[in-house]
């Protein structure tokens, strides 16, 4: 059983945050500091990236790991009789809602922020293929390549030439957490699909203002009435948790609270 790896600040009910990427938290300290007075924020590092991991060997990730990570991470956090909120984006979305599916006992909602589980839409096998072509040209011509057919791919448009590029040497690529996602990450997350099905906790599906149009915003309005759960707008795109920290905290804030409009 691997170590466990997170981080606690602020006062109030838990909210269990799972990082998207290679789950590496960076960046994420002005959303938590502003969460901070209303909740007792966890915030889980899967991979252990920001606790002394990176640069150390790292296999093909499987969706199930992080999840039953989360669970394990609740089991120390979480105080007896009391049920969590999570909060998930992008592949972190992917395992808070396989945490839903399977360790939903202790659970009071859920928020998947774009999870790139496209295989639920109608032209999902041709959408998992297109991730897995990311994950082979990372591969072959590095990192820029990669990142640059990614984005394509999330904005639904031709690639056009893709920078030329070499491929990271092991070292490089274990010491650089996008990397990481692209090769161990990208390919497993986008082919899950969520199982459907009766839970006690509540779900929320959330899609950036700045995504209407793109990949993750319509696999996102898809998948909320595929599970019959609510779908909230929040500030910013894809990466709107690094673009509009504070605006972003309130707006979850509002949304696990009850508060928050209905889009």
């Amino acid at each position: 059983m691997t170590d466990l790896h997170y981080d606690i600040t602020g006062h109030g009910p838990v909210l269990l945050l799972i990082p998207g990427g290679a789950g590496h938290p960076m960046g994420l300290d002005p959303m938590t500091n502003a969460l901070s007075a209303q909740f007792t924020v966890v915030t889980y590092d899967p991979l252990g990236l920001a606790h002394g991991r990176l640069g150390e060997p790292v296999e093909d990730q499987r969706v199930q790991d992080w999840s039953d990570g989360a669970r394990r991470v609740l089991d120390e956090t979480l105080p007896e009789g009391e049920s969590a909120y999570v909060f998930g984006t992008s592949s972190g979305a992917i395992a808070a809602l396989d945490l839903l599916a399977r360790h939903t006992e202790r659970l009071r909602h859920v928020v998947a922020h774009e999870p790139p589980c496209v295989g639920v839409l109608p032209d999902g096998a041709r959408q998992q293929a297109a991730f897995g072509e990311v994950c082979d040209v990372y591969r072959a011509r590095g990192r820029a390549a990669g990142g640059a057919l990614m984005t394509a791919v999330l904005e639904e448009r031709e690639a056009g030439e893709l920078p030329e590029g070499q491929p990271l040497s092991r070292e490089e690529e274990l010491a650089t957490p996008m990397a990481l996602f692209l090769r161990h990450v990208i390919r497993p997350f986008t082919a899950y699909v969520p199982e459907a099905g009766p839970s006690q906790a509540r779900l929320t599906v959330a899609a950036g203002t700045d995504s209407r149009g793109q990949l993750l915003h319509r696999t996102a309005e898809f998948l909320a009435k595929a599970q019959q759960a609510d779908f909230v707008e929040f500030p910013g795109g894809h990466l709107g948790v690094l673009q509009h920290p504070v605006d972003f905290a309130a707006r979850l804030a509002r949304t696990l609270l009850g508060t928050a409009p209905r889009s």
